[in-house]
């Protein structure tokens, strides 16, 4: 079967504080009820810092500082899109540091048009591949390894989406 590739262009943070990373709860799309990073989809005319500013702050309604890019890596998934037709998300991810100055998590409300139902301060000991998205996995190698990330594309051919 032919693979038909949707790309998915979306900004992340990845933020520490006080020994744990920040992290949604996603709802939807091939990482559903997985732990994600805050992030997402950049808009028509916007910048790629202006659209981590507002999705971060839709997600999880603290304010922050970027502290820097970190790098892009791309992944291609295996979830169909009924609507577009495609077999494949062509996800291309790009990572910044972020760095957590005040304010409370919140519950999203707003389902409608938002795939995450609410942001959390997790342990980084629990986190898997089976509890996590493949962003969460990266960002926990850069924490650990301090390392610039892969660039090569990263095929998971064999992921599982949650239902």
């Amino acid at each position: 079967m032919e693979e038909i590739w949707h790309r998915h262009l979306g900004v992340y943070g990845i933020c520490i504080h006080e020994g744990k990373i920040l992290l949604i709860n996603k709802n939807g799309g091939p990482y559903m009820n997985r732990y994600d990073l805050p992030g997402g989809t950049v808009e028509p005319n916007e910048s790629l810092v202006n659209a981590l500013r507002r999705e971060l702050k839709e997600e999880t309604g603290i304010s922050f500082n970027i502290i820097g890019n970190l790098g892009v890596l791309d992944y291609v998934i295996p979830y169909k899109l009924e609507k577009r037709g495609t077999t494949h998300i062509h996800h291309i991810a790009i990572y910044y540091e972020i760095e957590y100055l005040s304010g409370e998590l919140i519950y999203c409300t707003d389902m409608q048009n938002n795939d995450s139902i609410g942001s959390e301060w997790v342990d980084i000991n629990i986190l898997s591949p089976e509890n996590s998205s493949p962003l969460v996995m990266q960002a926990l190698t850069w924490l650990k390894n301090k390392s610039n990330p892969t660039l090569e594309l990263a095929r998971l051919d064999n992921w599982e989406v949650k239902q």
